[in-house]
């Protein structure tokens, strides 16, 4: 399948930039040039330049330095997210999948009901309990996508569950859980992992959105929404400011698009022998 999926010319460009992302990530944790929290006010707004690729910010913090930090804020997040969300969500759409009865139902009400709130609106909410950090923002995200998975995984389980494999294990004297978690719910892997895909988009962006409107990782911390959000009054003397994050948050998203799309099509039995 690997081979089959690289063939597609969206999954090579979003392999590539989501490559570029990550190990931004990884160097926003382990090395920066410059500190990317410490000010030094003599280097003011200095436009890029062979010392300061992508200049540097109002308190004279490396841009580039900060971006690569905020990198790693951004993909902890969003990979924390995207955990918390999965493992939570098709725990509960398997169940309520596979066992039939009134507390499912009661359980589908209550997923309803959070899908019904507009998922922003929500996170607010849950910020508002938890306080603006990495921790109240990933808390936030996953209560925001756990219906969504839960409802992925349970229109699939309901399907799988009647299949002659699952009431084999039920003859051979297998208990239902054993055999939901052993049968069903690795047969639903294939959707899971291409809503996992549009999950780290959602959660960058929604991360990005929470922090630009000052409800993410709070300063001196770096991240790319935050870096947006500062450089509103210094769009017109220092653009850079504003194009580096944009840019990188424009073409994170890009890159878990199209490699979505790439799984979406490789999964999908109309689309996969198309390349």
């Amino acid at each position: 399948m690997r081979s089959r999926l690289f063939r597609r010319p969206n999954a090579k460009i979003g392999a590539a930039l989501i490559a570029v992302m990550l190990i931004a990530a990884v160097f926003g944790v382990m090395y920066t040039p410059y500190d990317p929290i410490i000010n030094n006010l003599h280097l003011r707004l200095v436009a890029p330049s062979g010392q300061h690729w992508l200049g540097t910010d109002e308190w004279g913090r490396d841009v580039f330095s900060r971006l690569l930090n905020g990198a790693s804020i951004s993909v902890f997040v969003s990979f924390s997210t995207v955990l918390v969300s999965v493992a939570i969500g098709a725990l509960v759409g398997a169940l309520t999948g596979y066992f039939s009865g009134w507390p499912s139902r009661v359980v589908m009400l209550f997923i309803d009901a959070l899908l019904a709130f507009p998922s922003l609106i929500m996170a607010l909410g849950v910020i508002a309990v938890f306080g603006a950090s990495s921790t109240g923002v990933i808390i936030a995200l996953s209560l925001t996508y756990i219906p969504a998975v839960a409802r992925v995984v349970r229109a699939n389980v309901l399907s799988l569950r009647e299949k002659e494999y699952v009431e084999a294990s039920r003859v051979m004297g297998n208990a239902e859980l054993y055999t939901m978690l052993r049968h069903a719910l690795p047969n639903a892997v294939a959707p899971i992992i291409v809503l996992a895909t549009a999950l780290f988009g959602w959660a960058l962006l929604a991360e990005s959105a929470l922090s630009f409107l000052g409800l993410g990782v709070p300063p001196p911390e770096s991240s790319w929404g935050g870096m947006l959000a500062d450089s509103r009054n210094y769009v017109s003397d220092a653009p850079w400011l504003a194009i580096a994050p944009g840019l990188a948050i424009s073409l994170s998203l890009l890159g878990v698009n199209l490699f979505g799309d790439a799984l979406r099509d490789e999964f999908d039995p109309h689309m996969k022998n198309l390349v």
